[in-house]
């Protein structure tokens, strides 16, 4: 069953979806050309300073802002050669889904986004990084559909891989492209500096190219209109956890948890806590309830919004345990390349499996705490700083937790274990 074509969408009354639509089914050119898509581009230097002064931030996890990723390319672009474009929509976390929801029901939203940052950068080669078989079928069908149209996108190649934890990282999507595994490199260089067969590549999130598209028919001020200074816009949230099916929302940035909680129909008070970016920022615990979903006021927090996976854990969902399950992800999804990752992983995982199976004693909780600090950075991409910051939330935002695990006196796990190989993933959740 495509559990996606089953997944609740909506928006907050009070918000023009910009993206998300509720249909059924995959958008037609006809209907993408009605709304004013694939208008032709006749200034693309306006547009990068339209780009620069809406302040779009990458959708993809990081949240770095488009503008300046454009400009770097254009930096790094020498007389007689010309820059790659990526669209990845390869969504490696697997409490995530908005990024195959878009490839699977707007393909065109997001090849308008992708013709358009191609013109910007003057690029003549463009490709779409998938490894969702759905998603690379809507898009190739597009493809066709488009052709002949006017503004029409240039020639786009559709690269498919295996899906992997890694694979949508950036050098790792530049790494396959051009023909090798699907895992990350040293850095630098990177992407805009050496990507593609050694060229200035773009490599940006499906959502951030489709929200590309929008600024191009509407414009930077209206872009601003909601979200927060800096963050504005709307953007897309896939929701689970807490004994729902998975939803996806398109939010203003700055939207309350609360708000997001009466959205989704879930009472605050079931609520223990929430990954929230997918599984990279770690677990936040019942503070999260004051939280404001925009980048400046989490990561205050100590925390992130990440590509907007939201996975609740709610009351019958033990901490410990999804923390386990999440490291145990970990250390079978790394790329086995750097041997900090490889063990560090392994051995962070050892413990929580331990912790949660109450064999774990003071020691062992000890070295997590160290590993959970002295392995940050010493991975060649985000992994081991995932791993780390889900040990060092748990140990911090659950000591409670910890300890009833401890003593051996969790009533939640001794009721109903939390086991999932893939914690929150969309993919296993049904429609609510």
């Amino acid at each position: 069953m495509d559990a996606i074509a089953n997944t609740v969408l909506a928006a907050p009354p009070e918000t023009t979806p910009r993206l998300l639509t509720t249909g059924g089914g995959t958008e037609s050119l006809a209907a993408y050309l009605a709304g004013g898509g694939y208008t032709p581009l006749t200034d693309p230097a306006r547009l990068l300073a339209q780009v620069t002064e809406s302040g779009l931030r990458g959708r993809g996890g990081a949240g770095f802002p488009l503008g300046a990723k454009l400009h770097s390319v254009h930096r790094r672009t020498r007389p007689g050669t010309r820059p790659v474009v990526v669209a990845n929509g390869e969504e490696g976390e697997p409490a995530s889904a908005k990024d195959r929801w878009l490839l699977r029901r707007r393909p065109h939203l997001v090849l308008d986004g992708l013709r358009l940052a191609a013109a910007v950068l003057d690029a003549d080669r463009t490709i779409v990084y998938v490894s969702d078989s759905r998603a690379a079928a809507a898009v190739a069908t597009a493809l066709a559909e488009s052709a002949g149209a006017p503004a029409a996108p240039a020639p786009v190649e559709i690269v498919v891989v295996a899906a992997g934890y890694v694979a949508g990282e950036e050098t790792a999507a530049v790494r396959a492209i051009d023909g090798g595994p699907a895992t990350p490199t040293d850095k630098p260089p990177r992407p805009y500096a050496a990507g593609v067969g050694g060229r200035p590549t773009l490599i940006s999130n499906v959502e951030t190219l489709a929200h590309l598209a929008w600024i191009h028919r509407h414009g930077a001020e209206a872009f601003r209109a909601v979200g927060t200074a800096d963050s504005p816009g709307t953007f897309l949230a896939t929701v689970t956890g807490a004994d729902r099916g998975a939803a996806i929302y398109e939010l203003p940035h700055g939207f309350s948890m609360r708000e997001l909680l009466a959205l989704h129909g879930v009472a605050p008070e079931r609520i223990r806590g929430a990954l929230l970016g997918g599984y990279f920022n770690g677990l936040t615990g019942r503070r999260i309830l004051d939280g404001h979903l925009d980048h400046e006021r989490l990561r205050a927090m100590g925390t992130g919004l990440g590509c907007g996976a939201i996975a609740l854990i709610g009351e019958q969902e033990c901490p410990v345990a999804v923390a386990a399950s999440v490291l145990a992800y970990f250390d079978r999804e790394n790329a086995g390349q750097c041997g900090s990752c490889f063990n560090g992983t392994a051995a962070m995982s050892a413990v929580a499996s331990a912790l949660r199976d109450g064999v774990a004693d003071e020691a062992d909780l000890a070295r997590l705490r160290r590993w959970s600090m002295v392995l940050r950075g010493r991975g060649a991409c985000g992994t081991l700083d995932a791993a780390t910051n889900t040990a060092r939330t748990l140990l911090d935002e659950f000591p409670e937790a910890v300890a009833r695990h401890r003593d051996g006196s969790c009533a939640v796990c001794a009721a109903t274990p939390f086991t999932a190989l893939r914690p929150f993933e969309v993919e296993a959740m049904t429609a609510i």
